[in-house]
């Protein structure tokens, strides 16, 4: 997720590497499995597997946080959740305003991961004044006009934007203004925000289209590796082989050689 404005946790100041910071997820993630089922330690192998990166880049990424493995005994389950938890940020309570309450935003008000992984969701406002006092995952729908109120008296710190992509920048400027500097934005538009605002952006219909490529080129492979084998699949199998005999028909490049059944 993003960071913003006092909240911004220690790994910039720390030198810690963005592509560090995005990989951290997925190292606790793992971490949380494995907490889960009780397991004590995790080899750097094991766990880069889980993870899904190199051993190699995990052990270096783990560097920056001052965490190094014990030979022969692998990492500490626990003080790694804890020490990445705490790297994260996540050892508090983040308090997240959704706005725009559709079928995205409904369900991500009702999303039971965000308590357990350090977030609140405090505040849910919508543009629609039918809207107004309807309750979502048990919380009342507020309206935008009090959009600066919302933010203020809950102490905001993230703002998620559910909306049409015609009102996300709108809604953007409000957030900005109202103090929030982290925005996760699921609206498909490019947001403009000022300098210390940090914009996360999760947009389903590029990752499907990225997928989509990968499939393409598979096909392709596929395909291309089929006409290496020469592989017929109308061909009749069962019919005796070929061979050349003189005396073919003309063809554009001279003489083409008859074949008959061997």
């Amino acid at each position: 997720m993003a960071t913003g404005r006092t909240h911004r946790p220690a790994t910039r100041s720390r030198g810690i590497p963005e592509a560090t910071v995005a990989r951290l997820p997925l190292y606790l993630r793992a971490l949380t499995a494995l907490s889960e089922r009780s397991v004590p330690t995790v080899s750097s192998e094991e766990l880069a597997a889980a993870a899904g990166v190199n051993s190699a880049k995990l052990r270096k990424d783990f560097s920056y946080l001052g965490s190094y493995g014990t030979r022969g005994v692998g990492y500490d389950v626990e003080y790694l959740v804890y020490q990445i938890s705490r790297e994260l940020g996540l050892t508090q309570d983040w308090p997240v305003a959704i706005v725009g309450i559709g079928n995205l935003g409904a369900a991500l008000a009702n999303y039971g991961g965000f308590a357990s992984r350090g977030f609140r969701v405090a505040a849910l406002i919508d543009a629609d004044p039918a809207m107004a006092g309807t309750p979502v995952a048990g919380i009342a729908v507020q309206h935008t006009d009090d959009l600066d109120r919302i933010i203020s008296d809950n102490g905001v710190s993230i703002g998620v934007i559910t909306t049409p992509p015609g009102a996300a920048q709108q809604v953007c400027d409000r957030l900005v203004a109202a103090g929030v500097t982290s925005i996760l934005n699921f609206a498909p538009t490019v947001l403009s925000v000022p300098d210390g605002v940090d914009v996360r952006k999760v947009d389903l219909s590029i990752e499907l289209q990225i997928l989509a490529f990968h499939e393409q080129r598979k096909a392709g492979e596929e395909a291309a590796a089929d006409g290496r084998t020469g592989v017929d699949d109308d061909a009749d199998t069962d019919a005796p082989p070929m061979r050349a005999t003189p005396g073919g028909r003309k063809g554009p490049d001279g003489d083409m050689p008859a074949v008959m059944p061997a």
